[in-house]
């Protein structure tokens, strides 16, 4: 007797858990450089725990320990479901799990050390990028193995969006990070002057499409359909946002060196790829949000799918926001400004966090065997705490950025500037305050999640999770799109 396939949802609940305590992590650590900001005694006297030797573990811990975790393990999950096929290599799966996790913990331990590249998103030494590599290759493997085994022909958008990130991800860390080792704690870039800048933010720029984009769309396109319980909006769209997102994107980054010594005509390309790409970022936005079309009496009782809203909304009004900045006469007033600091978090907390927070809440209950989680008002809470939080964040910070580039540009007849840096600093400083008091509720709301997924789990434990087996017994080939499109049972 033929035993049926299940899917192997035991390393998707790892990465879920993992992914919310890096969430709380992470999103502590930030709040409390925001605080060492008006209150820089906060440090104690301890160099690692200054701002300039913890912010590198914010961001490491925000963008690839919370969302690194978050983004492998809901690809495990979506591959599964659109091929009909249980995950491949399940003990490299787990290799994945593991060796993701010990590196999160070795990079977060050796940047306060002051062990680092000092490279923007690419702070870790050669050793710990050496260990990424091989966890990469190893995840990647396990991914495309899966999509190998698929048992419907046709590979769904979700799926495409994951495998560009792995791609592009696996192409733009071995470029970025090519280093001489001179010894365990220190390396030597190949690269050198604007040349290595250049390279830097080519990197930079695309972790934020291949990773903070390109990833957290695949799981928009997979979720929001899930949530909003019918196929997406436009398919076909789809797709051609797709090929003209990764086409794009790639080119954008000399926008962060504006009125450097990059050259000109390297900052004009940037800026011209920059300003196109409102059109597929809108694009996808549309899509997400038209998928939800018909269904608005049911989404106001279903937070996560608020969070998929919101998030879409904020994909939208964000990346509209970079094209803007990225014009030259617009970057003279952002450039080095809090405006900068405003938007990649409009992004990251508006777009990146809300997008994940929302599609976890949609597959726990599913890969703990419980119909919905363990408190529907805790959802709730969250979601306003998370709100409530991101808004003050980010308009203390445009409100802070703008003042300060208005102020930067006022000059005397003779040409020296009417306010100094340190009037400047002075103006802005009460908005720390409220960037500090955001975070405080994006944290909150963090932990309100934690104890949700915890009891969740609880609920889970005393009724054992029931495996779930794949679709189709193992026999024959879809050949259309709305055979991959996520159905309402999974």
């Amino acid at each position: 007797m033929q035993t049926q396939e299940t899917y192997n949802d035991d390393v998707v609940r790892m990465f879920l858990f993992a992914a919310i305590v890096w969430g709380i992590i992470g999103m502590s650590v930030g709040t409390f450089i925001a605080a060492e900001l008006y209150w820089p005694t906060l440090n104690m006297g301890f160099p690692e725990l200054t701002f300039s030797r913890l912010r590198p573990d914010h961001t490491f811990g925000v963008i690839f320990a919370f969302g690194g975790s978050a983004l492998i393990g809901t690809s495990f999950y979506v591959a599964q479901r659109t091929s009909h096929a249980r995950l491949a290599y399940g003990s490299l799966a787990k290799f994945v799990f593991w060796g993701w996790q010990t590196i999160c913990v070795l990079a977060m331990v050796t940047m306060p050390m002051g062990l680092t590249q000092g490279k923007e998103y690419a702070e870790p030494e050669w050793w710990i990028d050496l260990a990424i590599a091989a966890v990469w290759i190893s995840y990647g493997i396990v991914y495309f193995g899966t999509l190998a085994r698929r048992k419907i022909q046709h590979i769904y958008v979700a799926c495409w969006y994951y495998g560009a990130f792995i791609i592009a991800v696996t192409l733009m860390h071995v470029i970025n990070n090519l280093v001489i080792p001179v010894s365990l704690t220190r390396s030597v870039p190949i690269y050198s002057g604007a040349v290595d800048a250049m390279v830097q933010w080519w990197y930079g720029h695309n972790a934020v499409a291949f990773i903070l984009t390109a990833g957290f769309l695949a799981m928009m396109y997979y979720f929001v359909p899930r949530q909003a319980q019918q196929p997406l909006w436009s398919y076909r769209f789809s797709i051609v946002n797709f090929w003209a997102l990764i086409s794009v994107y790639m080119w954008a980054g000399a926008h962060h060196l504006m009125y450097t010594a990059l050259p000109d005509w390297v900052q004009s390309v940037g800026m011209a790829f920059s300003i196109i790409l409102v059109m597929p970022s809108w694009g996808s936005a549309a899509n997400g949000l038209m998928t939800f079309a018909g269904t608005w009496d049911r989404v106001r009782q279903d937070p996560a799918a608020q969070f998929m809203i919101i998030a879409l909304i904020f994909y939208g009004a964000s990346t509209m926001e970079g094209s803007i900045m990225a014009d030259k006469t617009v970057n003279s007033l952002s450039h080095y400004t809090d405006w900068t600091v405003a938007h990649v978090h409009s992004g990251s907390i508006g777009w990146v966090a809300m997008i994940t927070i929302g599609s976890l809440y949609a597959m726990a209950p599913r890969v703990l065997g419980r119909t919905a989680m363990h408190s529907h008002k805790g959802m709730f809470v969250h979601f306003w705490l998370h709100m409530i939080g991101t808004m003050l964040y980010v308009l203390s910070m445009w409100t802070a950025g703008i003042a300060e580039g208005l102020m930067w540009r006022v000059t005397n007849p003779d040409g020296t500037l009417v306010h100094s840096f340190l009037a400047s600093l002075l103006a802005i400083k009460p908005l720390y305050v409220v960037r500090w008091l955001g975070g405080c509720f994006i944290v909150s709301g963090m932990l309100v999640m934690a104890w949700n997924l915890w009891h969740t789990a609880a609920d889970a434990r005393k009724a054992p999770v029931a495996p779930i087996p794949v679709p189709g017994g193992g026999h024959g080939h879809g050949h259309s799109a709305a055979a991959a499109q996520p159905a309402a049972g999974y």
